[in-house]
């Protein structure tokens, strides 16, 4: 009797193998698709939960006493100064009023329609 397994068998024992790797390796991707899923939710749900930006900005000094400067809420330059606190739009004007600069780039008093 032979002993060893025909070409046939052989044959079916590689795809039986294949079919293994490819199941595993299936089962990775959907693991790591399952993670990403769950990743993505949870950044919206943080963005959904995030408090809407504030309309107006004043920067405050390095002394935190006076003022240096009004932005709209959205200035990429008052987020670069880090000292800006949330306003409402009355003590914003009040703050243009006073001969608080404003910000050049952003133009919080051409927002306001508060113009020299």
């Amino acid at each position: 009797m032979n002993d060893e397994p025909s070409r046939l068998q052989l044959i079916r024992f590689a795809r039986h193998v294949v079919v293994q790797q490819a199941t595993a390796a299936l089962e990775q991707i959907d693991g790591w698709i399952a993670v990403e899923e769950r990743r993505e939710a949870e950044r919206r749900q943080g963005e959904e939960m995030r408090p809407a930006p504030p309309e107006w900005l004043i920067q405050h000094g390095l002394n935190r006493t006076n003022l240096d400067a009004v932005h709209t809420g959205d200035c990429w330059a008052a987020t670069k100064s880090g000292r800006c606190r949330p306003a409402t739009r009355q003590q914003a004007v009040e703050a243009l009023r006073q001969q608080v600069p404003a910000c050049v780039h952003c133009r919080p008093d051409t927002a306001l329609g508060i113009l020299d």
